[in-house]
């Protein structure tokens, strides 16, 4: 009689992000976002290319909060209070983060 083979199951539950950093590399071509836990370790992360914006519509504000829109969708669910925003370069959707985020979490 041949053996019973037990299949494995993981189940990759949802981690509880208290706090967090979340880097915007803001490019006059593009807007990456990412964000991190306190140790470094990348949670989730989006760019304006990925959001399906092609050419010079890549560099607009839209296009920058529509990423960090992605980007942070996780984060609610995981539960994430506080963050630290990391902003660098000299694009377009730096203000419109910046708005964003503050909006975020005043509401």
């Amino acid at each position: 009689m041949p053996k019973s083979v037990k299949k494995l199951i993981y189940v990759k539950g949802k981690r509880r992000l208290p706090k967090g950093v979340i880097h915007i590399q803001a490019s006059f071509n593009n807007t990456i976002v990412t964000v991190t836990d306190i140790r470094g370790q990348v949670v989730s992360w989006s760019s304006a290319g990925a959001c399906g914006f092609k050419g010079t519509k890549k560099s607009t504000p839209f296009a920058a909060q529509t990423a960090a829109e992605n980007a942070t969708r996780i984060l609610i669910d995981q539960g994430m209070k506080q963050a630290e925003v990391m902003i660098s370069g000299p694009g377009p959707g730096r203000i419109r983060h910046y708005e964003q985020f503050v909006g975020w979490y005043n509401t």
